[in-house]
């Protein structure tokens, strides 16, 4: 079929030239996938085996579900499948290593200190002094994170390494995944940013360079858009958009596109329907075109697809782009 491509031969495209390469040296590329649910779907599981292989993190964001058109509830659907504990004590084992600390043979359940200490020979309080230091200045001197996610996470980090007291960082997990979004019980983590509307896009960009940071390769983000696009409510129990949501979920798309060089090692993939790219569909690409002229195909060879462009459409999916 003209101008469409074959989910499978899509995803040899997205090994070899992203995940094996670009996105697993810190780049980062938005592409939107036309197609089905049933396409979507395969699409999903595909890339959940790819990502296992080669050390992604993997995330899966519905539209149904979650706010697509407001960024805290996407920044708490990424946050809601993060490990933050096993994620901060991968970082605070990198920098011991970095520190000349030998840290194999450290269990994966063991007291961090206690373990790292009997394996070099070396006090405990020493080596916790030394680890505090270095996560001081790794990790609050990263400027690539936001003020307030980086502070997050050298509490993450410190309270790794606290062995024997009770875990005290509880507030700020429960902040990171929007079970409570009150700022008072941070006030002692010297934490005072909110994450909202205004904010979220910060956190988003800070957790991608985060996850590599800790240990993964890099993120693959799929966001299933199908339920943006409907013309009419199904009145089925999940999410329907107005066309004010569309117009501001198109927004946010536009942002992540613009600017793509702060998402490192991610790459996003929009799962969207033949309606996105319908002219004629109520909440279609058109009624944005900044978002439209993005993903759109400049110059189209008469029978064949960009396999490498920002909008792939897949076998199977009629219609006319």
């Amino acid at each position: 079929m003209p101008h469409s491509i074959a989910l499978e031969d899509w995803l040899d495209v997205l090994d070899r030239e992203y995940l094996e390469t670009f996105v697993a040296e810190g780049g980062g590329a938005v592409k939107v996938a036309v197609g089905d649910s049933g396409q979507h779907a395969r699409l999903a599981r595909a890339l959940a085996g790819r990502c296992a292989k080669w050390g992604y993190f993997a995330v899966r964001i519905d539209a149904g579900e979650h706010r697509a058109h407001m960024p805290q509830d996407l920044f708490h659907a990424l946050a809601g499948r993060i490990d933050w504990r096993m994620l901060a004590r991968r970082r605070v084992l990198a920098i011991a290593a970095e520190s000349g600390l030998v840290v194999d043979g450290v269990a994966d359940d063991a007291p961090l200190v206690a373990a790292l200490a009997e394996r070099n020979g070396r006090s405990t309080q020493s080596v916790l002094l030394d680890l505090t230091r270095e996560v001081d200045r790794d990790v609050l001197g990263d400027a690539n994170m936001a003020r307030d996610f980086r502070m997050a996470m050298y509490h993450l980090c410190v309270a790794e390494c606290q062995d024997g007291h009770a875990y005290g960082c509880q507030p700020i997990l429960d902040w990171l995944t929007g079970v409570n979004n009150r700022i008072g019980p941070l006030r002692p983590f010297s934490l005072r940013t909110p994450i909202n509307r205004t904010t979220a896009r910060y956190f988003i960009e800070s957790a991608l360079h985060w996850l590599p940071a800790a240990g993964h390769t890099g993120t693959v983000v799929l966001l299933d858009t199908t339920r943006v696009t409907l013309a009419r409510n199904p009145r089925d129990g999940a999410r329907y958009y107005t066309r004010a949501m569309a117009i501001d979920h198109y927004e946010l798309l536009r942002q992540f596109i613009d600017d793509i060089d702060r998402l490192r090692a991610t790459l996003l993939i929009v799962a969207a329907s033949l309606d996105f790219i319908d002219d004629q569909a109520p909440r279609g690409w058109r009624i944005y075109d900044a978002l439209r002229t993005r993903v759109m195909d400049d110059v189209r060879d008469r029978d064949h697809v960009n396999p490498v462009g920002a909008l792939v459409r897949l076998h199977g999916a009629e219609g006319s782009v």
